[in-house]
């Protein structure tokens, strides 16, 4: 009888679901949308609905589920299945495996989401197995995860690799969290526009101030198009933004000394330009024993991260794993 993992990623939007195999291939996935109304109280019990009824309708049956993994936003204790707050989704003090167990009558276990994108990456996506790795996601903020020994890093209270709150420009912009000058103010999606504005605004001669003042809104793609297209205002923000996290990637990689670097999320996607950048600043920067042995690569799972990650984490607690 063919064993299966339930793997599921919350986000503030949607939640994804995937029946995963024991081997980490999806056997089927969809998505149901995430209800906050209420702070969220109906999330898990539409969960549970909609894959009772997808089991019903596969002819799977419940016992050949080995467990459910669930990934989550917010500030999460893995270890108990305790959520302390998601704010984005109105969870406070949330005990998710626990509703969810006597829901299910499966065992739950929860981690982070991004470091379930995390597991999910290095099982069937970019890392191969590595036994240490880092991964940053550059999306509308800036996430990540760290793996070192084959395990992740989640430090004293879930804080560890928060990578988007690393200061980087004691100087520098206004974060969400309250402080200034985290990664996130530079390489994120936003933090990239907010660049092109404040060059917009000195500048109006660049493709990106034309741009903007005929269409009056400029993105993180428009950049790194015109920056590929030889435009040297947008030019000089991918080369800030690599060279960022080029430093950045380097001083961690005194600590990890990763063999793998995945940086993932929307603003990867805008071509190699990034990325070339980053690897170069990354060698300016870093110790050459460190830099000789890292590769870095685009993370290539996509949204399907999450759920994979969330079945290796049942796999990884069930077996007793490591990378």
């Amino acid at each position: 009888m063919s064993k299966y993992i339930l793997g599921v990623d919350i986000g503030g939007t949607s939640v994804k679901i995937g029946i995963i195999t024991n081997e980490g291939d999806i056997r089927y996935k969809w998505e149901i949308p995430t209800v906050k109304t209420n702070g969220g109280n109906s999330i898990l019990s539409d969960l549970w609905s909609a894959i009772e009824t997808k089991l019903q309708d596969l002819h799977i049956n419940k016992r050949t589920i080995i467990g459910i993994g669930v990934g989550a936003p917010g500030f999460i204790d893995g270890d108990t299945g305790f959520i302390h707050e998601a704010v984005n989704i109105g969870w406070k003090n949330y005990r998710l495996a626990e509703i969810l167990t006597k829901l299910s009558g499966l065992p739950v276990y929860l981690e982070n989401d991004a470091n379930i994108a995390v597991l999910g990456e290095n099982w069937k996506g970019a890392g191969n197995q590595a036994t240490n790795l880092l991964a940053i996601t550059l999306g509308t903020g800036v996430g990540g995860g760290i793996i070192a020994n084959g395990k992740i890093i989640n430090g004293e209270n879930g804080m560890a690799g928060e990578i988007g709150h690393i200061t980087v420009d004691k100087n520098g912009y206004q974060c969400n969290c309250g402080r200034v000058g985290c990664l996130e103010t530079v390489a994120s999606a936003t933090g990239i526009v907010r660049q092109a504005m404040d060059v917009i605004t000195h500048d109006k001669q660049s493709r990106m101030a034309e741009h903007y003042m005929k269409t009056g809104v400029v993105t993180a793609k428009d950049i790194f198009i015109f920056a590929e297209e030889g435009d040297k205002a947008a030019l000089k923000i991918v080369r800030h933004t690599a060279d960022v996290l080029g430093l950045l990637i380097s001083n961690l990689g005194t600590i990890i000394n990763p063999s793998k670097v995945l940086i993932g999320g929307g603003v990867s996607k805008a071509g190699d330009t990034l990325i070339n950048e980053v690897k170069m600043a990354f060698e300016k920067y870093a110790l050459k024993r460190v830099s000789d042995i890292c590769e870095i690569k685009t993370a290539k799972l996509g949204n399907d991260a999450g759920i994979i990650g969330a079945a290796f984490l049942v796999k990884q607690k069930k077996e007793n794993l490591t990378f």
